[in-house]
């Protein structure tokens, strides 16, 4: 995950904009392709939504790994009167976390489809004086 670009406004230092890139791998463990939905990845602030973006539905191969790219926007417009984002601002640290889920079939044999489901959970800090993400932990 990188930030691709990073404003905050000086005149209110509880205003972040930023934009984030995040490779997405899907691993497929199944002896059959798995066939997935559109779904959506979530950043989040203590909990409360500040970016999504759509993850295009998709194949991966059987036992392979599927990678690709998101751009995903982030903006403190949608947190109403959140003061702990002007301290971490302060503390030049914000710690978010994301969360995906994606939903669809495996296909075995051409015969045989099941439901499946995978679900990502991350936690991480963004440090505001390097731009760079630190401490990512998925679950």
């Amino acid at each position: 995950m990188a930030v691709e670009s990073f404003n905050s406004n000086n005149a209110n230092s509880t205003s972040i904009d930023m934009q984030l890139l995040t490779q997405i791998s899907v691993k497929n463990t199944n002896f059959g392709h798995f066939k997935y939905d559109n779904s959506t990845l979530t950043i989040l602030y203590n909990g409360m939504p500040v970016g999504e973006a759509v993850i295009p539905r998709g194949r991966a191969k059987a036992r392979k790994t599927q990678k690709f790219n998101i751009s995903v926007g982030v903006s403190s417009d949608r947190l109403s009167g959140n003061t702990n984002l002007g301290n971490d601002m302060n503390s030049e640290v914000i710690r978010l976390s994301s969360h995906a889920k994606l939903s669809g079939k495996v296909h075995l044999m051409k015969v045989i489809k099941k439901k499946k489901s995978g679900e990502m959970n991350c936690d991480w800090t963004i440090n505001l004086a390097t731009r760079q993400v630190q401490d990512l932990k998925c679950k």
